[in-house]
């Protein structure tokens, strides 16, 4: 049984990583692949939050994770399902707090995408390390993986590359626009820096990481 302080860990972890999101937004840069789908989709229907949608992407996930293993796909792995409610809750209440950050200016917007890299790069960390939830995101490259016989990192790039470009796929047909509906921007050169740089940056902040939120049995 995990232990309430592996729960608490890896929560504090999606708490980190949905704050990447909604600073990542408020960047007007672009936010991570994974987020642009649930992103773009509140632009056009902005009555429905982040956090719905992204409820909404996730659990698609799992019902592709169990076509993929079948008989394969244990009960332990519904424990996406919490952790997948919890993290779009946390999706809408980081936006709310991030309503009011000062954006002036390209380099300001620069510095906001770069914290949104840290916090999710850290997040990351802390949530692996919590070994108590499991996004359905990363858990579905890791079956694709297993079961197309791919290496999980060729599975991490196009798994992010589907995202993106079904989300650029939508802008087009509803807004006209590549990047997001002409005012808001999901998809920029941010989504690149947060593709490319979180890997990075884990490198250089996971020893330090560690040493606070040591892995949980």
């Amino acid at each position: 049984m995990k232990t309430l302080k592996s729960y608490c860990i890896a929560t504090l972890g999606l708490f980190l990583i949905s704050m990447g999101v909604a600073i990542s937004l408020k960047s007007n840069l672009g936010t991570s692949p994974i987020s642009c789908p649930p992103c773009m989709m509140n632009l056009k229907w902005s009555g429905i939050s982040v956090g719905v949608f992204t409820w909404i992407v996730n659990f698609s996930l799992i019902f592709l994770q169990i076509a993929l293993l079948r008989s394969k796909f244990r009960l332990w792995d519904l424990m996406q399902i919490p952790a997948v409610l919890l993290f779009g809750f946390l999706c809408d209440v980081s936006i709310l707090l991030c309503r009011s950050l000062p954006v002036e200016g390209y380099g300001m917007q620069v510095v906001w995408c770069l914290v949104a890299v840290l916090l999710s790069a850290v997040g990351l960390r802390i949530e692996i390390n919590g070994n108590a939830w499991m996004l359905s995101g990363d858990k579905t490259c890791a079956v694709m993986s297993e079961v197309f016989g791919w290496s999980l990192s060729t599975v991490k790039i196009a798994f992010d590359v589907a995202f993106v470009i079904a989300s650029a796929a939508f802008a087009i047909l509803v807004f006209n626009n590549f990047f997001g509906n002409g005012e808001i921007n999901v998809i920029r050169e941010g989504t690149i820096i947060l593709a490319l740089l979180t890997g990075l940056c884990m490198k250089m902040t996971d020893p330090v990481v560690e040493k606070i939120f040591k892995p949980q049995k």
